[in-house]
């Protein structure tokens, strides 16, 4: 699974986070939030995460499957 990252800047533009404030408010470590950030492929738990600490729904963020 991996974010859109033009999508996650976006949801965090919205929730005025940056990348530290996505990692104080997911409490994971800073390496991981940088993979998701990056657009690596990361755990449906871990995005999960990231959606919830931005206040969107997981389909809003993730990269579009074909």
């Amino acid at each position: 699974m991996r974010t859109n990252k033009r999508k996650l800047e976006l949801a965090m533009a919205k929730a005025c986070m940056n990348t530290a404030d996505l990692q104080k408010a997911t409490k994971m470590p800073r390496p991981t939030v940088n993979n998701v950030v990056s657009g690596k492929n990361i755990r449906p738990g871990t995005m999960g995460r990231i959606a919830k600490a931005l206040g969107v729904d997981v389909t809003e963020i993730i990269e579009d499957i074909d």
